[in-house]
């Protein structure tokens, strides 16, 4: 008997622990932090009237604080390792969230949200470089789509919670959001600081699943191949294509139902909370389709389920179109993540794995912080978000048609 149990407490390998706690700290870092804002976004706007270029503009100071975490994220995981960096960047979040909902203006609102930012690459970035360290080829897809899977449950809850607490609390929903949030977040830090681990030589173990699974041996220390450069940097512009149109949607969709298409925002919420329901299956289902076809496959495919979302959005077919938009946008949004956490690991080997994460991450951080602020100007240009959305399936387009010239990951001789 207590051999048996002994067997079924080994059979359990650590990394799936990694694995639910990154997708509870997704959940906060990103899905409360970055993604409930557009569902608090309409309240906040009548509560501290503002403008749609204003809102964008906070939008944009909030990937602004993402874009300096990316530069400092590979100082900083040398200096304290990831765990340390990732349970700061909660905690940094829950703060900043506390002091926006004591905020009365478009400064404090936009500095605080900015370092939420921040704290959100903060956690994230060494969160997504621990799957290579944890998972060798074959499971790394499915593994950082289970971790991703936490924004979907955040959108879910932003999107059945929120409306529920405008409903309770008036003018001041949005405020008691952000405050029940922060709480959420500083949990989540506490927990995050009692379970994350940097490696599994730390517990002992080896990554998960077999070395002849592996697509390339990998190098135990950092080695430069020819060529690695420019695929990085092309991986790099594909994570711009994405950064810059997905958060387009993301941010004002909801804002679109309600001030174009004349929904509640009861109907909106529940609407977003779609977005939540299938973005839950998005990062392990094309995570686990790109273990088996390739990422490079899986990288198209992505960005034409996306390309069909953004161009349904932007045709404004009614709420039948916005719904399929929806339920496409929902599907495909947290896929491109799940394949490039591991294709870095695919391409430049473990050891190189969480500098390169952080290089490409740089590429997304700046189209994210584009993006939505571009999106803004035009809404205001326009009177509409159709351009920005109909832009946004251009570049997605684009980006599948360059992801064909990706290679092979190439098979890599020791260092």
């Amino acid at each position: 008997m207590l051999n048996c149990l002994s067997h079924q407490r080994r059979s359990l390998h650590y990394g799936w622990v990694i694995v639910a706690v990154g997708a509870l700290v997704l959940f906060s870092c990103l899905g409360l932090a970055r993604y409930a804002y557009t569902m608090l976004l309409p309240a906040m706007q009548a509560g501290l009237q503002l403008p749609y270029d204003r809102m964008g503009l906070i939008g944009t100071a909030n990937f602004s604080g993402y874009l300096v975490a990316v530069v400092l994220s590979p100082w900083l995981i040398r200096r304290f390792r990831p765990r340390a960096v990732i349970s700061a960047g909660l905690l940094l979040i829950a703060f900043c969230m506390a002091g926006i909902s004591q905020s009365h203006s478009f400064l404090p609102v936009a500095l605080l949200y900015g370092v939420t930012g921040l704290g959100g690459g903060l956690a994230n970035i060494p969160l997504m470089a621990l799957v290579p360290c944890w998972f060798r080829s074959r499971t790394r897809g499915r593994a950082a789509g289970l971790i991703i899977g936490g924004n979907g449950l955040a959108i879910i809850c932003a999107g059945y919670l929120i409306p529920l607490l405008n409903r309770t609390y008036g003018t001041d929903g949005w405020r008691m959001a952000w405050l029940l949030l922060a709480a959420m977040t500083l949990l989540t830090a506490l927990i995050a600081a009692l379970l994350l681990r940097n490696t599994p030589a730390e517990m002992g173990l080896e990554p998960l699943g077999t070395v002849k699974d592996d697509r390339a041996a990998e190098p135990p220390v950092p080695h430069e191949h020819r060529g690695d450069g420019m695929l990085l940097f092309r991986l790099g512009l594909l994570y711009l294509a994405f950064g810059a149109t997905f958060m387009v949607f993301g941010t004002f969709i909801v804002t679109s139902m309600v001030r174009e298409s004349g929904l509640s925002e009861a109907q909106a919420g529940h609407y977003w909370s779609w977005v939540g329901f299938f973005s839950v299956f998005s990062g392990v289902g094309f995570g686990t389709l790109s273990d088996r076809i390739g990422r490079k496959q899986g990288l198209i495919l992505v960005f034409l389920v996306q390309s069909t979302a953004y161009l349904l959005a932007g045709l404004q077919l009614g709420t039948l179109g916005l719904v399929v938009a929806i339920v496409l946008y929902g599907s495909a949004v947290f896929a491109i993540p799940a394949i490039m956490a591991a294709a870095v690991g695919d391409y430049l080997g473990t050891a190189r794995a969480a500098a390169s994460f952080a290089t490409i991450t740089i590429f997304f951080a700046v189209g994210q912080t584009i993006g939505p602020a571009v999106a803004g100007l035009l809404a205001g240009l326009y009177g509409s978000f159709s351009p920005a959305y109909l832009c946004s399936a251009g570049i997605t387009l684009s980006a599948a048609l360059f992801a064909l010239f990706l290679p092979a990951p190439q098979k890599r001789d020791p260092a």
